[in-house]
């Protein structure tokens, strides 16, 4: 399909007699972008701090997923491990090589820690997001190793670490954030565990992935740390 893909932008460019890396070409892109007028952005996203960190998980926790406050990073493996416990789910995980997961001291705690993309028989993972938008309680992932996709759908139970710092109000925010930055091949949008009513309008969770998910936020000293 890429090949494909490549021959068909290939054809085009030779019609047009450019490469698309003429820079007046890129440039004016660059600018198009630049003025691009704003869409209509819901106001409930417009808030901050603490507000913003409640608004999230107002609604992540309204579409059955569950959120866990922590002071720091260093406090992520312990919370993590709980929630494991109190669900009654092994104290295995899989997780990617993202260096800030790999910070943090994992060795303080039971669990047993696989690195590496999901080849569909781990009940667990645990993933870093790139952001998540407190008007609808999602979170954005990227691919790449650090954060394999594979562990957005393959794993049964999904927790999701979030550092408030990357927590942004409106979708708008997200892409404006992703567009400074090299595009990555996939950017996956969650908001809860998976679920479908497809079949006599019954909910089902876990249809398409995951059919837990829990949020960690890296909320900082100053939030009140409650767990769900």
């Amino acid at each position: 399909m890429s090949s494909g893909r490549d021959e068909i932008l290939s054809n085009i460019r030779r019609s047009l007699g450019v490469s698309g890396r003429e820079a007046p070409r890129r440039a004016a892109v660059d600018e198009r972008l630049k003025r691009a007028a704003p869409g209509i952005v819901p106001q409930r996203g417009d808030v901050t701090g603490t507000e913003r960190i409640a608004l999230f998980r107002r609604y992540a926790e309204a579409v059955q997923a569950t959120v866990a406050l922590v002071a720091g990073a260093a406090d992520v493996p312990l919370a993590v491990a709980a929630y494991l416990r109190d669900q009654n789910l092994p104290a295995t995980v899989r997780m990617g090589d993202d260096p800030r997961l790999a910070a943090m001291p994992w060795q303080e705690t039971a669990l047993a820690v696989a690195v590496g993309p999901s080849a569909g028989g781990d009940l667990n993972a645990v993933s870093h997001a790139y952001a998540g938008v407190a008007e609808t309680g999602t979170l954005v992932m990227v691919s790449g190793h650090a954060n394999p996709t594979t562990l957005n759908f393959l794993p049964d139970n999904h927790v999701v670490v979030l550092d408030a710092r990357d927590l942004v109000g409106h979708y708008e925010d997200v892409w404006a954030r992703l567009r400074g930055v090299e595009m990555p091949r996939t950017v996956n949008w969650i908001t809860g565990p998976s679920r479908s009513a497809d079949i006599e309008r019954t909910l089902l969770l876990g249809a398409h992935g995951p059919r837990r998910l829990h949020v960690v936020v890296i909320a900082g000293p100053s939030a009140p740390l409650t767990s769900a």
